[in-house]
């Protein structure tokens, strides 16, 4: 096998390290302010534009997705193969302006159009930035590190609820649109020139061969690995409650307990942000540690967590008034998000080095195609359906439904995934 000949830095000191990590959770808390702002403002989209729950759920899900996760692969492609830092630091810019664009949306159709941009920027995000960590950080440390990483997602979401919700109520939610965006335009040039591009396969000692695999190669190294099949379903079925409760939740609170943005957008930024946050990290770190003496108990460790989370959403959409209902939903604010960092990182262990990006982005694909495409808009015609009979508590039943069907699946899921995770991860380096 060939020595490295890529030109990047082989040695990384342990400063520039967390500088680079931080940088990239920034620019995944950037990613989420403009992916989730959205949620915040759809009780004022609704009103200006006059429509209903389904078409709310195809604007924050699918206009979005659709583009996200069908462009993801080829970006990720492009990523096992150039500079992934100089690759994110372009999706950085493209998404960020599209957010800026949203806000000078004059109709429906132009702001679902200014959505689509977003998706198309964030696709060449998330992938790149697996691979990068993975060569900052060893597999025994890589599920902390990724948890670390997913922190971006729950201070994103707190800061879309917290500005978008004060700018929405005191100003108008197309200034909110703006204010989130432009600054994401100087994020950019910042991680361009101050974060260091690592070598591939630096945190294991691999040697990179420069072999660059087809897509079909990685999709049948992958699609035969059961580990793998299970776990992407696992994570899209979580991810399909998730995201229909970060983008219903708000509506679920105003329609059933008539509680202001400004009030709520407050409440829910620091619940999603603080306990969002802990869940986050705290699953990939505990991951790191259950996974010691065995990958598989990292994963059922997962299912337990999924379990509890259904039972705690049950109390949560059954609740007799507003301050029980935000109280009862941190739990669930807490293991709801310990699937994802450890999903993400068993990805990367799980395959080559020139894989790692385009693996990350098929794993994204199934979880936003079950989860962003289908969960939002889902849970809006259940709504919908459910509107006649309940009237203005339809968001709250069509949570509850989707959150006690799909997550006792998630987690048998997550259990089967484990019973093969072992056998898989031996066979990581066969294309080296």
């Amino acid at each position: 096998m060939q020595a490295p000949t890529s030109r990047a830095h082989s040695s990384i000191s342990p400063a520039a390290r967390r500088y680079a990590m931080v940088v990239l959770a920034v620019v995944y808390m950037f990613n989420f302010i403009d992916r989730q702002i959205l949620s915040i403002l759809l009780p004022a989209i609704r009103d200006e534009f006059q429509v209903g729950d389904a078409v709310l759920g195809l604007l924050a899900g699918t206009a979005f997705a659709l583009f996200y996760v069908t462009l993801g692969v080829p970006i990720a492609q492009l990523a096992d193969r150039v500079n992934r830092r100089n690759l994110i630091a372009i999706a950085v810019a493209v998404w960020s302006g599209m957010t800026a664009l949203s806000g000078l949306s004059a109709t429906f159709w132009q702001l679902a159009l200014a959505r689509i941009g977003v998706g198309i920027g964030e696709a060449g995000c998330s992938p790149p930035a697996h691979s990068m960590i993975a060569d900052y950080y060893p597999p025994e440390k890589r599920s902390s590190a990724m948890g670390f990483y997913t922190l971006g997602i729950s201070t994103g979401v707190m800061l879309a609820y917290l500005a978008g919700g004060w700018v929405a109520e005191n100003i108008g939610w197309r200034e909110a649109f703006l204010i989130v965006g432009v600054p994401g335009l100087f994020l950019a040039l910042i991680l361009r020139f101050t974060v260091i591009e690592p070598q591939r396969g630096a945190s294991e000692q691999r040697l990179d061969s420069g072999r660059k695999p087809r897509l079909r190669v990685v999709m049948r190294f992958l699609l035969v690995r059961r580990s793998f099949l299970y776990m992407a379903v696992a994570a899209g079925l979580s991810a399909f409650v998730g995201y229909s409760v970060i983008n219903f939740f708000p509506s679920f609170m105003v329609r059933s307990f008539a509680v202001d943005v400004a009030t709520l957008g407050l409440w829910l930024g620091l619940i999603y942000g603080i306990a969002g946050g802990l869940g986050f990290f705290m699953g990939g770190y505990i991951a790191d540690h259950v996974g010691r003496t065995g990958h598989r108990k990292a994963l059922w460790f997962i299912a337990a967590a999924v379990l509890i989370t259904a039972s705690f959403n049950f109390a949560v959409y059954l609740a007799p008034t507003a301050v029980w209902c935000l109280l009862l939903s941190i739990i669930p604010a807490v293991t709801s998000n310990f699937y994802l960092a450890p999903v993400l990182s068993q990805t990367q262990s799980l395959v080559s080095l020139r894989m790692r990006a385009v693996a990350s982005s098929l794993v994204l694909l199934i979880i936003n195609l079950i989860g962003l495409a289908m969960g939002p808009p889902i849970t809006g015609i259940v709504s919908d359906l459910l509107e006649p009979g309940y009237g203005s508590e339809s968001m709250r039943y069509s949570l509850l439904l989707v959150s006690s069907v799909l997550l006792p699946l998630a987690a048998w899921c997550y259990f089967q995934a484990g019973k093969s995770i072992e056998h898989d991860l031996r066979r990581a380096d066969e294309h080296d």
